[in-house]
């Protein structure tokens, strides 16, 4: 019998070796993709943390590419669904079909039901069918008349957008983008970037053959459970939960925003600042761990007044300000 703290690799869950693991995949994605170390780091971070990802970028930036790499280098089950406007609510989560031979109604899950879902343009496709997934995000279940379903463990969400001024998308609620921990814009590349995606597309690379660029699996399950059991360990200080409880009460005070961070987006900035620390390599959360997760954990939870987005402010710049405001613990 398989040592239970043994993955299919013969990774043992050591909380070093974890940290060595999750570490290398930067190196295998960038075999498939050029430039996003962000976003690889956070997409890691949000595994670290149980949580689920939005990114955001234009079409053509590698977003979809970016979490099938993922899922190949960390030996988990995905599942990759394309929002459509005519998608349905059961296209995701299942439905009951009817057997002729047995006479009786049977489960036939779908495609939410596996380790990695990739959702790709979730907001190409109509609200009703965007809340499909707010049970399966939230709970880790799905109900199907009645009868709650358990998802495999892990299990994250990977959603890609187009900017919500693109035509055809439907904006997310805010109910739905609170369930996301992090939201990762991904950039157009720099002009070297754009030229090392030419090159090897000149050299033959094929974005639908992984093995074939060479991406292997260099995490697994064991791996993730040894990972999230030292990050719960990583220490917090009253003084760094109370920064991030006034970064947080200072959204709901500014003068740009209407919505401001809920409780939930607090918890959720102290979870991926002990996540960043635990990567980084201490077992201690500092202010600047903070300060490197609010722009993603926090960007998709506030809402600007029209006026101030008619004058240019973003989420980013309200953000940015209160972090250079709100005085940072010694």
């Amino acid at each position: 019998m398989m040592d239970p703290t043994t993955d299919n690799a013969g990774r043992t869950g050591d909380p070093g070796d974890a940290r060595a693991s999750l570490e290398a995949l930067r190196a295998e994605i960038a075999k498939a993709v050029v430039g996003q170390d962000p976003a690889v780091t956070g997409l890691v971070v949000a595994l670290l943390c149980r949580g689920h990802v939005l990114l955001e970028g234009v079409p053509g930036v590698a977003k979809t590419l970016l979490v099938r790499a993922l899922a190949s280098a960390l030996e988990l089950d995905t599942k990759r669904v394309q929002f459509t406007p005519d998608l349905m609510p059961s296209d995701i989560t299942g439905s009951l079909v009817y057997d002729t031979r047995t006479a009786q109604f049977s489960f036939q899950p779908g495609p939410v039901f596996t380790n990695l879902l990739l959702a790709d343009e979730i907001n190409r496709t109509p609200p009703k069918t965007q809340s499909s997934l707010l049970e399966a995000m939230e709970e880790r279940q799905v109900t199907v008349d009645g009868t709650p379903r358990p998802l495999p463990e892990p299990f994250l969400v990977a959603a890609t957008q187009n900017p919500v001024e693109y035509e055809g998308t439907y904006p997310l609620p805010e109910a739905q983008l609170d369930r996301f921990l992090l939201k990762l814009t991904i950039p157009l590349p720099s002009r070297q970037d754009e030229i090392d995606v030419l090159t090897r597309h000149a050299q033959g690379f094929n974005p639908r053959d992984l093995v074939a660029a060479g991406v292997r699996p260099v995490a697994g399950p064991a791996d993730l459970e040894a990972a999230r059991a030292a990050v719960a360990k990583t220490t917090v200080s009253p003084e760094i939960t109370a920064y991030v409880v006034d970064i947080c009460r200072a959204t709901r005070e500014s003068p740009s925003l209407t919505l401001g961070v809920s409780p939930r987006g607090a918890t959720a900035l102290l979870a991926t600042s002990r996540a960043w620390a635990w990567l980084t390599g201490r077992d201690y959360v500092i202010p600047d761990d903070v300060k490197a997760l609010a722009l993603p954990t926090l960007r998709h939870r506030v809402q600007l007044r029209p006026e101030a987005e008619m004058e240019g402010v973003t989420a980013d710049s309200v953000i940015n300000a209160i972090l250079a405001h709100v005085p940072v613990p010694r």
